[in-house]
Formats: C-alpha cells, sequence, structure tokens
C-alpha cells in the first residue's frame, strides 16, 4: 500500500505480484490506487517460473527503466526498522520493553527492530510468530532448510518456502509456530473482545504469544506489531460462511480427528514424485488403496488415482517406466485435525474422494476418503 501511494506521489506506473491465498480486499485496495496486480499460483517452489518472486524479477528485467523492491532481499527493509520502528518503541517504552513480539515474514521487521532494541539493551528477548507450512523455525534452529517442513497453509502474511536476506538469525531469540485454526480465531477475538480491527497476522502474533505466556513474569512489558488491517479480511476470516469452511468453528459432534481414531490403518502411504508409473500401479494395488499421495522431497506436491494410471497407460503404455509426476493430479485438500465432520463430508466431493489430515501440532499427515466417514457413522 505504501508503494502504491508513493507511486501516485510520484507519477510512476506501480505493478504489484501476489498469490492467489491472499484476500481479494488486498488486491482490490491496490487497484484502487491505480496500480497494476498480477495473482500468481500459491503452491509452487520459489524458483518455478510461475511463482510470484519469479514473475516479478522477471517483469523488472523486461520492462525498461523498472526497479524491483524486492523487499525479500533489500537490506533497506530491515535498515528502515532499525532507523525508525526501533527507535519509536524504545521511546514510547521509555526503555522499559522486556519482550518483542513479530509475525515473521520477509524479516525486515524483526530484525531491524530487534537489532536496534538488543543493541539498547542485550537482555531483551525477540520471539518470532511462524505457521505451521513455513521453514523458518527449523532453519533458525538448524541452519537447515528442510522441504519436509513446507506446504500450503491459510495464514497470510508470514512464514516463508525459502530464507530472505533480510533475516540475521542471530536477533531472534525463539520461533513459535501457529496454526491456521488459532491464527483466523485469534484475530476474530482481538476485535470482538477488544475492539482491535486487526488482520491474519496480527492474531497469529497474539495467539503465538498465549502460547509461551507461562515464560513471561507480571513485570514484563511485552510489544507486539501488528502489521495488518482487519478490512482486507472481510470475506475471510470475518466471513462466517469462509471460517465454517475452512472447519474453523468449534461444533459439537464428530471431527476428522475422531475419524481417525477409528481407522485400522492410520499410517499415510505416499510415492516419490520420481517414481516410475507402473512401480506406483503395483503400490496402489499391493495396498487396495484407490489413490496415493505424490511427494518431492517429502512435501506433497500431488496425488495420484489408480483410474487416472489406467487410463493413461492404454492411451500411452510406453509412460510405463516414466515418473508418475509425469501424470500426477492436482494434491488433496489439507484440512485440520479439528475440522468438523460436516465441514468434512462436504469437501469429499466427486472431484475430491480424500483428503490429507493435517495434526500440526503432532506433525503428523493422515488421509480421509468418503468411505472412512461413511464407516465412522455407520
Amino acid at each position: 500500500m505504501g508503494l502504491a501511494i508513493a507511486a501516485i506521489i510520484k507519477g510512476y506506473k506501480c505493478i504489484f505480484t501476489t498469490t492467489d491465498k491472499q484476500s481479494k480486499e488486498k488486491v482490490d485496495a491496490l487497484r484502487a490506487f491505480g496500480a497494476e496486480v498480477i495473482v500468481c499460483p500459491t503452491d509452487v517452489e520459489p524458483e518455478d517460473p510461475r511463482s510470484y518472486y519469479s514473475v516479478a524479477a522477471r517483469l523488472s528485467k523486461e520492462i525498461p527503466n523498472a526497479f524491483y523492491p524486492n523487499q525479500y532481499d533489500n537490506l533497506s527493509n530491515r535498515q528502515a526498522h532499525y532507523e525508525q520502528t526501533g527507535p519509536e518503541i524504545w521511546e514510547q517504552t521509555e526503555g522499559k520493553i522486556t519482550h518483542l513480539v513479530v509475525g515473521a515474514g520477509t524479516g525486515g521487521t524483526i530484525t531491524g527492530t530487534g537489532r536496534y532494541l538488543k543493541e539498547k539493551n542485550p537482555k531483551i528477548k525477540v520471539w518470532a510468530i511462524d505457521t505451521y507450512g513455513s521453514a523458518l523455525k527449523k532453519y533458525h534452529e538448524t541452519g537447515i532448510l528442510d522441504k519436509n517442513e513446507i506446504y500450503p497453509y491459510v495464514t497470510e502474511g508470514i512464514g516463508e518456502d525459502f530464507i530472505p536476506q533480510n533475516y540475521d538469525f542471530t536477533v531472534i531469540d525463539h520461533f513459535e509456530k501457529v496454526t491456521d485454526k488459532d491464527a483466523a480465531l485469534m484475530t476474530r477475538d482481538l476485535v470482538r473482545k477488544e475492539g482491535i480491527w486487526v488482520g491474519n497476522s496480527a492474531g497469529s502474533a497474539v495467539a503465538g504469544l498465549l502460547q509461551m505466556k507461562e515464560q513471561l513474569k507480571p513485570t514484563d512489558v511485552v510489544v507486539i506489531i501488528f502489521h495488518d488491517h482487519g478490512s482486507r479480511y472481510i470475506a475471510k476470516i470475518f466471513n462466517d460462511d469462509w471460517m465454517r469452511s475452512k472447519g474453523y468453528f468449534d461444533k459439537k459432534g464428530m471431527t476428522a480427528s475422531d475419524i481417525i481414531g477409528s481407522k485400522k490403518d492410520v499410517n499415510l502411504t505416499t510415492v516419490e514424485a520420481t517414481l516410475p508409473i507402473g512401480d506406483t500401479l503395483k503400490i496402489i494395488k499391493t495396498n487396495n488403496f484407490s489413490q496415493i499421495p505424490i511427494t518431492r522431497e517429502g512435501r506433497i506436491v500431488g496425488n495420484i488415482t489408480e483410474n487416472h494410471i489406467y487410463s493413461s497407460l492404454l492411451k500411452s503404455p510406453e509412460l510405463k517406466n516414466k515418473p508418475v509426476s509425469d501424470i500426477m493430479q492436482e494434491a488433496m485438500p489439507f484440512i485440520d485435525i479439528n475440522t468438523s465432520i460436516d465441514t468434512l463430508s462436504d469437501l469429499l466431493s466427486k472431484n475430491n474422494q480424500a483428503v490429507i489430515v493435517k495434526d500440526f501440532k503432532a506433525d503428523r499427515n493422515y488421509i480421509v476418503t468418503r468411505q472412512d466417514v461413511v464407516d465412522a457413522l455407520a
């Protein structure tokens, strides 16, 4: 939004790339300021030419006199927070701040602000709020970018599937992960109980802080940065139908967790994308599966059904020795383990014969089919 306003004042044409995960209100707001917005797919690798990172970089090279701000790797991002946000917090708390809590995305806010505050008082704790599906927490703890940590998530504004250069992980003391559901419910609570009109990442920040509340003393002074505004989520978090469709409303009755508990075999079997199609079919037949998720380096990237393999081989028998990724279908939908059975049933349509159930806190995946729901209700 700041860039869009600056572009008007400076007389620049402004083009934004974003993902189809972002709320429609964000896109509409930018277009209201005269900016062009290009919406790109979410569930692709950062290096994929369709990703919003790649599209932005490509356009900056193709368009004459273009400048690519690159909020991820442009160190002016964190420097701005070092020069402005950090001093503002230090002065307004009269130097009494003990903890800084920030939703971590590009790394600019938390690194710049945190560095300034730690220079003033090295005892200040800097806590980063991450989301399940992001690779940041594990990278901070191990120095390893683990692709297995990465999968689609709903929360907007935080989390990354690569490591931006704006991060200085020595500034950050701890990363805390928050589920999509907890973030959404807390965002609504902040508005309805506190009258603070904030967005998705703010809900994550407060939910994460509450998960760590036992580490705080009554005398501590905690500052949470709220990056976002609630007006950008009218059609999503503040829409009951959308919340219900995601299974975020607690309901009486059975949940996905109950169905998993009633299954005899709960282990999720997957195949690597490089496995030949013929071998994949053998695994499906041996295990009496109708379909199986496909992974790449441990990350679920697609799905394949027995019927789709048969129809593909009938048309082109030579495909038998090709990697299954050549014919794989779209990945099954992900849902939280606490999703109600009503919402789960709605998701299990002709197009989605099964869903992946994620227990975010235990970091386990399960598969639930229409037959599983029928068996549980019988």
